[in-house]
């Protein structure tokens, strides 16, 4: 198919059916790509889900980085975009296709050679460089190889050659990501980063994108999970019907321990995630989701298998409290009637010769037997007494510090 032709047929497109859309883009992009003919319409913005135009020079770059996944593919892909779409979308697209292509062509990771031999061809421009360097660094990402992003995005003659770019916000937050995940690199920094990216007065979708994924696989440190959630909320505020969002909120969620949220949202995303499309990358996306969903059950089982022993645990201690004070209560009984049953005792087998023995007149003996029984009442109380107050000594509850 030659270039007019192509052009023709998106021309004649009137369907709404998002499938045919797709289908008739993937083939127009194919027959483009088999002539070896770059398409020659302009772009008119960035509506990716019903501008034809856009969707199938989307599909045709695509396979010209799956056949070439390299610094010039991504350069010359950089060139195109620069005679065929307009300067206000530009940034946008740019972001989108840099890293998208990237993420479909992880597995071709370019050597620092390489890469300094494009970058020396290309020198002179620091908007075509920008888009390579985003490519490359899109790559590392996707890999999480944290160490080798930074050192590509802080020394490369390719990151260089971005010039001003190097402060845009998308370079500011695959720094971030980079500084998070990396294990030489002080959270500090990658905080400050993050907060650089995020209040950018240019922040895009990807740029939230890219921070919450630098959030969501940075090692680990305090407060890391209520970050996360924080950040993410924010993000499905902006943009409720964006399935990531939707995960990354579940992975924050998840990591705060709020199981119950964490589902919702992960269920959420899953609803929203697109079953059209070639660059979605459905089948791998709900591959995520589903297994963040079923680390998710599995926190839900254990967290109620772990409510119950502990209830079960209360339970039984509360059974072993009331059962010692019971045991308690009826050893004080037990020494109680002892120490009394031993007094009567003691008077019985002490009063009786008293009463019956000696000359002492009856007044005098009823006298001593009533000083007995006063004495021997007196220690049975005595020793009742100081039993009850060692044992309540004993069992006082501990109280906290003043």
């Amino acid at each position: 198919m030659d270039p007019a032709a192509a052009l023709t047929r998106l021309g004649e497109l009137t369907t709404t059916d998002s499938r045919e859309l797709d289908r008739v883009c993937e083939e127009v992009a194919a027959a483009l790509h088999q002539a070896g003919a770059e398409p020659l319409f302009t772009l008119a913005g960035a509506d990716f889900a019903t501008d034809p135009y856009l969707i199938c020079a989307d599909r045709y770059w695509r396979l010209r980085f799956l056949e070439l996944p390299t610094i010039r593919t991504a350069l010359a892909c950089a060139a195109w975009l620069r005679t065929h779409l307009a300067a206000g979308h530009r940034a946008e697209v740019e972001q989108r296709w840099a890293l998208g292509y990237a993420f479909v062509t992880k597995d071709s990771v370019e050597s620092r050679r390489e890469l300094d031999e494009a970058a020396t061809d290309f020198a002179g421009s620091a908007d075509l460089s920008f888009f390579a360097a985003v490519y490359h660094a899109g790559k590392l990402r996707a890999n999480f190889c944290f160490d080798e992003l930074e050192d590509f995005l802080s020394a490369s003659l390719l990151a260089q050659a971005a010039g001003r770019h190097r402060e845009d916000p998308v370079f500011l937050a695959l720094r971030c990501f980079a500084a998070y995940g990396s294990r030489r690199i002080a959270t500090a920094h990658a905080a400050e980063l993050l907060e650089r990216a995020w209040s950018h007065p240019r922040r895009s979708r990807q740029v939230v994108d890219l921070c919450l994924n630098a959030l969501a696989a940075a090692k680990p440190f305090p407060g890391d999970g209520t970050l996360l959630r924080e950040r993410a909320e924010e993000a499905v505020e902006l943009w409720p019907r964006d399935h990531i969002f939707h995960f990354r909120l579940a992975t924050g969620r998840s990591m705060c321990g709020a199981h119950e949220a964490a589902l919702d949202s992960v269920d959420q995303a899953l609803a929203l995630l697109p079953a059209t499309g070639t660059r979605g990358s459905h089948k791998l996306l709900q591959e995520q989701y589903l297994v963040l969903r079923n680390e998710i059950r599995s926190a839900l089982t254990r967290a109620a298998a772990e409510a119950h022993t502990a209830r079960r645990w209360e339970a039984q201690e509360a059974a072993n409290r009331e059962l010692t004070r019971k045991l308690e209560t009826s050893t004080m009984s037990t020494v109680t009637v002892l120490t009394l049953f031993g007094t009567v005792i003691s008077f019985v087998l002490t009063s009786v010769p008293l009463a019956y023995a000696g000359t002492l007149p009856l007044t005098s003996r009823l006298a001593l037997l009533a000083a007995q029984a006063a004495a021997l009442l007196l220690f049975a109380a005595l020793t009742i007494t100081a039993t009850h107050l060692l044992h309540r000594r004993r069992t006082r509850p501990t109280t906290g510090e003043r």
